[in-house]
């Protein structure tokens, strides 16, 4: 077959009408149980706006992403072809790309601040999902998809399971769902593990990154379950208090702007303010290691506990 003619369907927008009824089937399930989050008209639209916005810009800005792709893909003399077991070998590893895309999101400023709209809902439920970045071209983060381009992974058939692992983690935005099955929760990330994601509770900083198996982060250290007692607080570390959209995508790269432009400054301390963890300040004052250990000082006991395996 040539690669070079090969299309795969535009997933997400196929998923589109499944977004839509189940968003639906979760406000008439809190409405009748009165439980499973809670929905605020405002909070929603922001997220709409949001997934409307990353939409017109993946029309707009999808062809660098892809362009720079198929120009490895000329210089790689591998071709997996497009089996089946191909295909799911792809999935695999793509989502394993997108393990380390995502930690990348949480460890560096630069591309938190495309990743930081996707957690400035204090609301947690399938819009929220939603909330995608309109900035992604800009962090760079596509070169984590060039091994697999060069291992012989078609780009197309790359974006195509990468829009099965966005349709996957739709569901897994919402509280309606308590713990699946022990067997479930092992391999797969789940609604569960990902409110974990969301917390902005200490023991629950950096931790489950993953997008569709939880194993990455059991395997790489950054797995927190879910703690009975300690409900997931959602949102940022400082919450922007704002429903403009505009803000919303934008309003990280503004803070890193003034950061790096303050006065009197080092060269290397400017470049930190930009590529360090978020929160990062050249007094030492801030990040989310100073906040877990901090919590600590407060909370002995936690000491050693999940989340605080380091303190």
């Amino acid at each position: 077959m040539d690669l070079s003619t090969l299309s795969y369907p535009d997933i997400v927008s196929l998923a589109v009408p499944f977004f839509v009824a189940a968003v639906l089937i979760e406000i008439a399930w809190i409405v009748i149980a009165k439980r499973g989050g809670r929905y605020e008209a405002r909070d929603a639209m922001t997220s709409l706006a949001m997934g409307v916005g990353n939409v017109v810009a993946g029309v707009l800005l999808g062809f660098v992403t892809y362009g720079f792709l198929m120009w490895l893909w000329e210089l790689t003399p591998l071709d997996l072809g497009t089996s089946l077991w191909v295909v799911a070998l792809c999935f695999v590893l793509d989502d394993l790309r997108y393990y380390w895309v995502h930690r990348f999101g949480h460890r560096v400023r630069w591309v938190w601040a495309s990743h930081v709209n996707h957690h400035s809902s204090q609301h947690y439920n399938l819009t929220t999902a939603l909330r995608q970045t309109w900035t992604g071209t800009f962090t760079g983060m596509m070169i984590l998809s060039a091994p697999l381009v060069l291992l012989g992974f078609h780009p197309a058939m790359i974006l195509f399971v990468g829009g099965l692992n966005l349709i996957y983690q739709f569901w897994i935005h919402t509280e309606a769902i308590d713990k699946l099955p022990r067997s479930f929760e092992a391999v797969m990330n789940t609604p569960s593990h990902h409110r974990v994601h969301h917390g902005r509770n200490a023991r629950y900083l950096d931790a489950n990154y993953a997008g569709v198996f939880i194993v990455w982060d059991k395997l790489f250290g950054t797995f927190v379950p879910e703690q009975a007692d300690e409900r997931p607080d959602y949102g940022l570390v400082h919450n922007i208090g704002t429903f403009n959209p505009i803000r919303v995508a934008f309003h990280e790269w503004v803070a890193i702007w003034r950061d790096v432009t303050r006065p009197g400054l080092t060269l290397r301390q400017r470049a930190e303010y930009a590529f360090r963890p978020p929160g990062w300040r050249h007094d030492g004052a801030g990040g989310s290691e100073r906040i877990k250990a901090d919590h600590v000082a407060r909370h002995p006991e936690v000491a050693g506990t999940a989340g605080f395996e380091r303190y």
